[in-house]
């Protein structure tokens, strides 16, 4: 194991912070790709190193950095959520519709934000890491991101 590197900014930097929106329509039960979206919207601050939140305001829906090579990992990570929290369990909560309480576990379980360094204007993420919204509800939804980048 090698020692972490020091990378100090320059002298005198001054600290900014920008804030953004990104709407997204889902289709249902799935993942949808932000990775474009967002490293357009980071490069566009004019921030070039810092830390980038990004946060999903709601509570059957979550945010993760997973593997955007191979579509097979996102099926295997549903239905891998599917067994954690599957539909047909009898939960107390059921006044919005079988998949609302799985919904909100499935976000327990994997969470409503995510932060990302920011290194020369870009998202530090790895060879085959993406940003990805998933749905955990079985019907369309319009899902609110919010984007905060805070740095030099």
């Amino acid at each position: 194991m090698t020692a972490p590197t020091v990378e100090t900014l320059t002298e005198g930097s001054v600290t900014q912070q920008a804030l953004g929106r990104l709407v997204v329509e889902t289709a249902g039960q799935g993942f949808t790709e932000l990775t474009e979206p967002a490293a357009r919207w980071v490069f566009g601050t004019g921030i070039l190193h810092g830390i980038l939140t990004v946060f999903c305001r709601h509570t059957s829906a979550s945010l993760l950095i997973q593997e955007n090579a191979d579509p097979d990992v996102r099926r295997d990570l549903l239905a891998a959520l599917n067994r954690l929290a599957p539909r047909e369990a009898a939960y107390v909560h059921a006044t919005e519709g079988p998949d609302d309480m799985p919904a909100h576990i499935r976000t327990m379980l994997s969470g409503s934000s995510v932060t990302i360094p920011v290194t020369e204007g870009q998202m530090a993420l790895g060879t085959w890491q993406g940003l990805f919204l998933v749905e955990h509800r079985d019907r369309p939804h319009r899902r609110d991101i919010l984007f905060h980048l805070i740095g030099a």
